[in-house]
């Protein structure tokens, strides 16, 4: 039987693992599983990613390097006129308020790569690329790096708990780090 071409297999390989991270969590894949969700035999998978560390990599890749990626969307969004702690403050409403899957999606692969060692390089990119966005924005690069550490901080809060999206308090917490008055202009 002939092998048949599917050049676009290795993404909707890909697609998939990224599809069962967002709805079911890292425990939820496996090469069976992704196999099924991607509709391609079981060594497709493998024969792709030898082992599930290459998929997971090639899926943080995605999310974070990717021109959807949250890194892509947050250079779009400082870009403009506003203020940068109104920047910040609407973007992270705007998390807030919208579908939690894509969020739950890169924190899961993020925190993967605290006991996957294949996966460090890949976060610790994501974390410089976000503060380098930011940084453009800052007085320094240190104040980047704090504020990726509260955004970091508030969006796993958010996550974790059932609390209602405070503006005024997020307001004030970024000002604090950007060194400006929280108050509402």
């Amino acid at each position: 039987m002939a092998r048949r071409y599917d050049p676009e297999r290795r993404q909707r390989i890909i697609d998939a693992a990224i599809r069962i991270v967002e709805l079911k969590g890292i425990s939820a894949l496996s090469h069976r599983s992704v196999a099924a969700e991607a509709d391609v035999p079981l060594g497709s998978t493998t024969y792709h990613f030898a082992s599930l560390d290459d998929l997971l990599v090639a899926a943080l890749e995605q999310v974070t390097c990717g021109p959807q990626s949250a890194i892509e969307s947050w250079e779009r969004e400082l870009s403009g006129d506003e203020p940068l702690l109104d920047a910040l403050t609407r973007i992270l409403e705007e998390y807030a308020s919208g579908a939690h899957g894509r969020i739950r999606l890169e924190y899961e692969l993020y925190l993967a790569a605290l006991r996957r060692p294949p996966l460090q390089p890949v976060a610790a990119a994501w974390i410089d690329d976000w503060a380098e966005v930011v940084g453009r924005h800052t007085v320094d690069l240190g104040t980047a790096r704090a504020l990726a550490a509260l955004v970091d901080g508030l969006l796993l809060q958010y996550l974790l708990t059932d609390r209602p999206f405070d503006r005024a308090e997020v307001r004030a917490a970024l000002a604090r780090v950007i060194g400006e008055s929280g108050g509402e202009e």
